[in-house]
């Protein structure tokens, strides 16, 4: 008999697409992928010249369960530069195999039996089940795309009860790439409950900045890792960042459950985030997103998909699909069978999302270009609202 927490843990629906279109692809079919939200982009040469010289210096046991001390050092220093905040220890950070395994421990910490965590809705798929495997229970709030799909604290505060635990904040967001202006941000800091700022999407931006969460409360526990920004995504690193009062309650779930994160992918990071010529490899991604992100928002809207706010963050467009379907699931999988091209229904993302799909740019513009030609094509041939 399988245990409950597993039975209620509902499917990933992009990775269902993705395995999919591997299957056709492993058919012969050519499929082309803007379902996936992973950097296309190689890990920069001085990231891994940085873990090839650790394998080669013997760098290979466990590290402190906390996590290199020198790369806890440079994350300090990250959040110094990058956001003003200059107040952070060493150990405050712990380093984690990826953001997924952060979340699982800093919400087995947090969460009691029965209550509740506040997310947007539409929010990344994978939130809910994080909370539910625990016995949380997740309390959605619809966003709307013409806010950009931003919180309205007010409505935040209108769902506050005594079972609520913390507040989920993703800016830049997935799916929608939208960020959270600054003073929704000091609002809901306002609301005096543990914020959970999920901030692997920071530094892929193409207007204005983003804001940390620790620029506006203390009571919070960050989210960051390597994955996105570095192109680092089968490295498999990510750090938390929290108050004083948690790291030993945490420490304790890493040195049971996890030992410590990967030994080289630690050293490798450390060079990630303080080696010059990184910096420029990143800027180039960044640039190269930008110019994607700008192509595909022009295209989508040509072929009639809506985008009041354009998304100025990660690497997503969430499209209004409701002039081509109401049924965003089976509207993705005809896309890929008849298109030969992965997106992800809006529905993954919560009921909110129902009648949008996202977009990836985490590709070439030249196979962007080819997948939107051939949607476009796909939708001249099927009858309005219908797949």
């Amino acid at each position: 008999m399988i245990c409950r927490r597993i039975e209620g843990i509902k499917p990933f629906i992009v990775m269902d697409v993705l395995e999919r279109a591997q299957k056709m692809e492993c058919a012969g079919e050519s499929i082309i992928h803007l379902e996936i939200g992973e950097p296309d982009f190689e890990t920069p040469e001085a990231i891994k010249s940085a873990a090839i010289d650790a394998l080669h210096r013997g760098e290979t046991r466990y590290t402190h369960s906390l996590g290199n001390a020198k790369l806890r050092e440079a994350v300090c220093a990250y959040y110094s530069q990058t956001y003003g905040i200059t107040r952070l220890e060493p150990d405050q950070v712990l380093i984690t195999s990826g953001t997924s395994p952060a979340f699982l421990i800093a919400m087995s910490t947090l969460l009691e039996c029965g209550e509740e965590v506040i997310l947007s809705n539409p929010h990344y798929a994978c939130y809910p089940n994080f909370i539910t495997f625990l016995e949380g229970v997740p309390r959605t709030v619809a966003v709307y795309e013409e806010d950009g799909f931003q919180y309205r604290p007010e409505v935040i505060k209108a769902a506050l009860s005594p079972r609520t635990r913390a507040i989920l904040v993703n800016s830049p967001a997935n799916p929608t790439g939208n960020q959270l202006e600054p003073q929704r941000m000091a609002e809901i800091a306002d609301l005096g409950k543990w914020v959970l700022s999920d901030e692997i999407y920071h530094g892929l931006v193409y207007a204005g900045r983003a804001r940390s969460m620790l620029e506006f409360t203390d009571k919070c526990i960050v989210f960051n890792g390597f994955s996105k920004l570095f192109a680092m995504t089968g490295w498999r690193l990510g750090y938390l960042i929290v108050p004083k009062n948690l790291v030993r309650p945490m420490q304790k779930m890493l040195q049971n459950f996890f030992i410590s994160a990967n030994s080289v992918a630690q050293a490798a990071a450390c060079v990630a985030l303080t080696d010059a010529s990184v910096k420029a490899d990143v800027e180039h991604m960044r640039s190269t997103f930008d110019k994607r992100r700008r192509f595909m928002i022009r295209r989508l809207r040509e072929m009639g998909f809506g985008i009041t706010v354009e998304p100025t963050g990660a690497f997503y467009v969430f499209a209004n699909a409701a002039k081509f379907t109401n049924d965003s699931y089976a509207f993705a999988f005809d896309v890929l069978e008849k298109a030969k091209v992965g997106i992800t229904p809006g529905i993954d993302f919560g009921s909110n999302g129902e009648g949008y799909v996202r977009f990836s740019y985490a590709n070439s513009l030249e196979n962007i270009a080819q997948g939107l030609d051939r949607i476009e094509q796909y939708l001249a041939s099927i009858k309005p609202g219908k797949p």
